[in-house]
């Protein structure tokens, strides 16, 4: 009965992790020998533990990443000219902290955006906040944006995100509405905010405003 009672407390406190530890011990007879603070700690483990789970799995909802991609699994082999090294840096997510944006240029099918993806991953996982953003859409929402008056609500939200993926930038020409919306986007977060631009273009200009470290990825023959 007592047990019982801690569990529905600890759960009323959304202590989930550490009830269903809690429950665990008591199913398992070798955790009954263990002193009560090693006990403890393991529930305390057990609840950080499920609280980084929730954190991440709702970071990465609200990032919505075109691809479930992970540094783990970015491919080096040799023709693919990718430093290990540099992507083993940008993995510590300290550009992103600083406020530094990255450019990943290449033609089609290199795996642009897995990689830019896999760098946003590793952000969540570090708990900063991502939005992924396919620019053709984007600038389409935008379009829609200004129409009903949104437009500054939206900007307002974007500024705040730690990590923006801009995926697929110059497919089309820009107009001059997209060069101003994007200008303000980019404006509201220099310095203070990170931005992921992928692109088939090289896009100098774009590297030369912002400042922007780059990655050229080749195909793979």
């Amino acid at each position: 009965m007592l047990l019982q009672q801690t569990l529905t407390t600890l759960k009323a406190l959304k202590l989930t992790g550490m009830a269903q530890a809690l429950e665990e011990q008591e199913s398992q007879a070798i955790t009954q020998e263990l002193p009560f603070t090693d006990r403890l700690t393991l529930l305390i483990d057990r609840e950080v533990a499920h609280r980084d789970t929730k954190r991440l799995t709702r970071l990465l909802q609200c990032a919505r990443l075109k691809h479930n991609a992970c540094l783990e699994d970015v491919d080096y082999r040799a023709n693919r000219h990718l430093d290990r090294s540099r992507i083993v840096a940008l993995g510590s997510c300290d550009w992103i902290r600083r406020g530094h944006p990255l450019l990943i240029t290449g033609p089609t099918g290199v795996g642009k955006t897995w990689l830019a993806c896999a760098l946003a991953h590793q952000a969540c996982r570090q708990g900063l906040t991502v939005r992924y953003l396919r620019v053709p859409r984007f600038f389409e929402e935008l379009r829609v944006a200004h129409s009903d008056g949104s437009f500054s609500k939206r900007m307002a939200a974007l500024a705040k995100v730690d990590l923006i993926l801009l995926d697929d930038f110059g497919l089309a020409p820009l107009t001059a509405g997209h060069r101003h919306d994007l200008l303000e986007l980019l404006d509201d977060r220099a310095g203070t905010r990170s931005t992921i631009v992928t692109s088939q273009l090289l896009c100098s200009a774009l590297h030369k405003s912002c400042n922007a470290e780059s990655i050229v990825m080749r195909r793979v023959c």
